[in-house]
């Protein structure tokens, strides 16, 4: 059966590549989401402040599940499918690198750290911030409260899985290897937007203020 669904896969994707990409990553950024508010959900139930919650039975909120999976169709499949293969040619042909190199792989994780990653958070924060209705101003305040801990939470595990990518999975499933690990990330992210005022992501303003405090009084 998984033989067959990988080979029905690699046919979509050969035919075609771009549609097929935007499929998957907004079915994948959907379930996603829906695992989020069950994590969340489950949350509430530990926490004496959110008794109400728990007396509920845990529905799935249709129309977040759906502004979630839009993202994945509408920037995560084609922008990614874009962004890993002119990467490689970028790299190949314009710095002239040996591929699957010690340099190669090093330089590819590097530019898809500094450049892809904040750029698909920045959109996520400010994509789900407008999607719920929030004016300029609180999608401004949300992204100073949720880009920073996600950055430094994903800076920890997404380099060492793009290594992984990058030197073993060929360009053209390099975005459906990223595709499996954005179910988790999909739920994390979705979790992270969902905890609003959260007192450890309190902790990651306080520190990255203090630390521009401390450079503007040198």
């Amino acid at each position: 059966m998984m033989l067959k669904l990988w080979k029905w896969y690699q046919n979509c994707l050969a035919i075609h590549p771009v549609k097929t990409q935007i499929i998957s990553s907004g079915f994948l950024w959907g379930v996603g989401d829906i695992v989020a508010q069950s994590i969340t959900h489950s949350a509430a139930k530990n926490r004496p402040l959110h008794l109400s919650d728990a007396d509920k039975e845990f529905k799935i909120n249709s129309k977040r599940v759906a502004f979630t999976s839009m993202f994945g169709f509408g920037f995560v499949g084609p922008i990614g499918h874009f962004w890993y293969e002119n990467l490689d040619r970028f790299i190949r042909l314009k710095l002239q690198m040996q591929p699957k190199s010690k340099r190669f792989v090093a330089t590819k994780v590097a530019m898809d750290s500094l450049i892809f990653g904040p750029l698909d958070l920045l959109v996520f924060f400010s994509y789900m911030g407008f999607s719920a209705g929030k004016s300029a101003s609180q999608v401004k305040e949300g992204l100073k409260r949720d880009f920073i801990p996600a950055l430094v939470l994903e800076g920890g595990a997404w380099p060492l899985m793009q290594v992984v990518n990058f030197r073993y999975v060929p360009v053209r499933y390099q975005l459906l290897y990223v595709n499996a690990f954005c179910l988790l990330d999909s739920a994390f992210l979705s979790w992270l937007d969902q905890q609003e005022d959260a007192s450890w992501k309190q902790w990651f303003t306080s520190f990255t203020s203090s630390k521009k405090k401390e450079r503007k009084d040198t």
